[in-house]
C-alpha cells in the first residue's frame, strides 16, 4: 500500500486541530482501557488498518493484554470483558455504524446503566474522534506503523 497524499502536510492547520482535539480526549472521564478498545473495535469496523495498527500498540504499551485484544472482534461472545466495557463497546458500534433508525433504546439503556450521563458525552466524543481519524486514514492510505517512531509505538515490542 502507498500512501494517497500526506493530508497532515496538505491540511497543517485542521491536522493540528484535530489532533488537539483527540489529545483532550486522554482527559475526559473514560478510562484509558475503555479508550483503547473503543478506538480499536471501531477502527476494526471501519477497515483502517493504521489505526488498529496504532491503538494495539499503544494498548499493549499500556498493559492491556494479549488476549483481550484478540477477543476484541469477538467480544460480545467472550467473557474477557466487563459489563462497563461491553456497554461502551455496544455504545462505539451503534454510532460507527449508525444505524438508519438511529441508536436503538436497548443500547442506550445498557450504557446508561454503566457510564454516568457525563461519561455518556465523554464517550461520544472518543467516538467521533476514532471515526474522523479512521477515515482520513482510509481514504488516503495511510500505512501502518508509518509514524511508530514518531508516536513513540516502536517501543511497544509489536512490528
Amino acid at each position: 500500500m502507498t500512501q494517497r497524499i500526506d493530508y497532515q502536510k496538505q491540511s497543517p492547520e485542521l491536522f493540528k486541530k484535530l489532533l488537539a482535539f483527540s489529545m483532550a480526549l486522554n482527559e475526559t472521564t473514560i478510562e484509558p482501557s475503555i479508550r483503547h478498545l473503543v478506538d480499536i473495535r471501531a477502527s476494526q469496523i471501519n477497515g483502517c488498518a493504521f489505526c488498529v495498527d496504532m491503538h494495539v500498540k499503544e494498548a499493549t504499551m499500556h498493559g492491556e493484554r494479549p488476549l483481550r485484544l484478540h477477543h476484541l472482534a469477538v467480544w460480545r461472545e467472550s467473557p474477557l470483558f466487563s459489563a462497563r466495557e461491553r456497554a461502551a463497546l455496544a455504545w462505539a458500534e451503534s454510532l460507527t455504524r449508525l444505524p438508519a433508525e438511529g441508536v436503538p433504546d436497548d443500547i442506550y439503556a445498557r450504557v446508561r446503566e454503566q457510564l454516568s450521563e457525563k461519561e455518556v458525552s465523554d464517550l461520544s466524543f472518543l467516538v467521533m474522534s476514532i471515526n474522523a481519524w479512521n477515515r482520513a486514514s482510509v481514504g488516503f492510505q495511510v500505512v501502518p506503523g508509518s509514524s511508530d517512531k514518531a508516536f513513540g509505538l516502536d517501543r511497544s515490542g509489536l512490528s
